[in-house]
């Protein structure tokens, strides 16, 4: 009884992460991040699944991936920069925590 317990809680929890991924979709495309961004191949900049990849093991990577998104960037994905966001503090914490979610 406990492992099937254990199965449930962990498919809930997986269902409530790829649902709270998919509620910041129109927040990336409010801030016309899609516009440079896709989530699984590189256009302008980088998919937002190589992100995730590439900073799955870095506990700041939210705080980074924030800082990032409001003041924008260059050179971690080459030479092209991200220019800032018009985005709140909060916004931009949304942005990276789905950004890092997704797989």
């Amino acid at each position: 009884m406990k492992i099937i317990n254990a199965a449930l809680i962990t498919a809930a929890l997986a269902m409530v992460g790829q649902a709270h991924a998919a509620d910041e979709l129109p927040l990336a495309k409010s801030k016309n991040c899609l516009s440079c961004h896709t989530v699984d191949k590189k256009l302008v900049g980088p998919g937002y699944k190589d992100v995730a990849a590439k900073y799955k093991d870095d506990k700041s990577a939210p705080a980074k991936l924030a800082a990032k998104i409001k003041a924008g960037g260059k050179g971690a994905w080459g030479e092209i920069p991200m220019p800032p966001n018009n985005v709140t503090e909060d916004e931009a914490k949304r942005l990276a925590n789905w950004i890092l979610s997704l797989k």
